[in-house]
């Protein structure tokens, strides 16, 4: 035990003589450094990230003086997963860091770009895209909400508050990348071409949806735009998605999976296997988490103590970023990013956006019973993702007043039209209701197709007189 204390206290005695040495303990030694940089990036350097730089500098030096003590096998544990340093000290790892982990920002809320901000400038088609999406996504939204309270459609789910998280994440990626979504995620395929028809039959379940009319409202699907169909279980396509990235990766495809869910998604045991399966299995997948602040009534106060969901990347062995949600210019930047090096590295990326459902989580909800309605109102007023990109695209002169007038009566009149087209489309049949599964319907679904017939024509006036039988 002797021989531990005196090995620690040369330790701490060669660290001392050493940072007195350096200067480091001298508060003149830091100006020395901020005071000469040459880019305003430079300027944002904190003592800790100078530090880091003159630390590393000399690579050759950091192993000599990290070999004085590697030799002594009775310091080092040659563990499986990598060598570990034994001590003699006694330390329990804190529940929680001193400070939270920084979200990377681009756009302030008025649309200004922040000092010392990191990003790669889009060009004026891409922004004019991504802006003319966004506002398409919120009226489809409107419009869609006001249909089911009409009760033309059984339910619908908006976006509101996420238009940046949808449009911006899918500007970053290529029509090759594969989406396995949750629910809130219909930008995506606004983004890739879906058109506002093909929306409307899927909400409406009419002959031409791709589905079938199987599914909920909501519940898109597209083989042609790399979009898994919605499962309304949370969080089983986390799994999934890791193995179709796996299966993109054994094909040597230049292309990653993208996944996304939310806060609550996290609460279920498929995301803790997911984030270690494709940390084990080095997957090109990006996990994409939309933190909302709720799990439909639940906050995340009540769902984990831990910092947000982007502390769990690094337990899991996952690179890792928080980034505002609510930005678009940061969040496109950090997709692209972490797309970048998920393909050219082979590994999965956890992305938290910081955002607020300004929405209902769904039209068999209503938020403000369990919400302040001021808390609402301030998200969707003073951190409206749209109005913040809007600033910076009329700032670059790219969008004016007769554009955006221009826009929303075009869209509002397209989805309009669609809605009308879709009501009339015939109903598919019932017979649909037992096929894309079996070659050959097994005996038990043949025998609940004849009970329900059977049951139709019995109580007719029980069931929709616009399904084929």
């Amino acid at each position: 035990m002797a021989v531990w204390f005196t090995r620690s206290r040369f330790m701490s005695h060669h660290l001392k003589r050493e940072v007195g040495l350096l200067g480091l303990n001298n508060p003149s030694f830091w100006s020395s450094f901020t005071h000469h940089n040459s880019s305003p990036l430079e300027n944002c350097r904190t003592p800790e990230t100078v530090f880091s730089i003159r630390r590393f500098e000399s690579t050759k030096a950091e192993k000599q003086l990290d070999s004085r003590f590697d030799d002594d096998e009775n310091l080092i544990l040659d563990f499986p997963g990598g060598k570990v340093t034994f001590t003699p000290e006694m330390r329990f790892i804190s529940e929680s860091p001193e400070k939270r982990t920084h979200c990377y920002r681009v756009l302030d809320d008025n649309g200004q770009p922040s000092m010392c901000s990191s990003f790669e400038q889009i060009s004026k088609e891409v922004a004019v895209k991504m802006y003319s999406n966004m506002v398409t996504l919120q009226i489809m939204d409107t419009i869609f909400y006001e249909a089911q309270r009409q009760g033309r459609i059984s339910f619908y789910l908006t976006t509101i508050g996420e238009e940046a998280i949808n449009i911006a994440s899918a500007a970053a990626l290529t029509t090759n990348d594969v989406i396995l979504p949750q629910y809130r995620e219909p930008g995506i395929l606004l983004w890739r071409g879906f058109t506002l028809q093909e929306f409307a039959n899927q909400c409406f379940g009419n002959k031409a949806d791709y589905g079938k009319g199987r599914q909920m409202p909501i519940h898109y699907g597209s083989n042609k735009h790399n979009y898994f169909t919605v499962s309304s279980p949370i969080a089983t396509q986390l799994p999934q998605a890791v193995g179709a990235a796996y299966s993109l990766k054994m094909d040597g495809k230049d292309a990653c999976v993208v996944t996304y869910f939310g806060d609550g998604g996290t609460s279920e045991g498929d995301f803790h296997a997911a984030l270690n399966f494709a940390a084990v299995m080095e997957a090109p997948v990006i996990f994409f988490c939309r933190n909302n602040g709720w799990a439909i009534s639940t906050p995340t106060t009540e769902q984990f103590r831990s910092d947000g969901i982007v502390s769990r990347g690094q337990a899991y062995g996952i690179r890792s970023i928080r980034v505002d949600g609510n930005d678009a210019l940061a969040v496109y930047n950090a997709i692209q990013a972490a797309r970048e090096m998920a393909i050219s590295e082979q590994r999965p990326i956890l992305v938290e956006a910081l955002t607020y459902r300004v929405g209902h989580h769904s039209t068999s909800d209503d938020s403000t019973k369990y919400r302040p309605v001021g808390e609402i109102e301030h998200w969707r007023v003073a951190r409206d993702p749209v109005t913040r990109f809007k600033k910076w695209v009329e700032r670059n002169d790219w969008w004016s007043d007769k554009d955006e007038s221009e826009l929303r009566s075009s869209v509002r009149k397209q989805l309009l039209h669609a809605i009308q087209v879709a009501e009339k489309v015939e109903k598919p049949p019932l017979a649909d209701m037992f096929t894309d599964v079996y070659d050959r319907p097994p005996s038990n679904l043949s025998e609940q197709e004849g009970l329900l017939r059977e049951s139709i024509k019995r109580h007719p006036q029980d069931y929709p007189s616009d399904v084929p039988v």
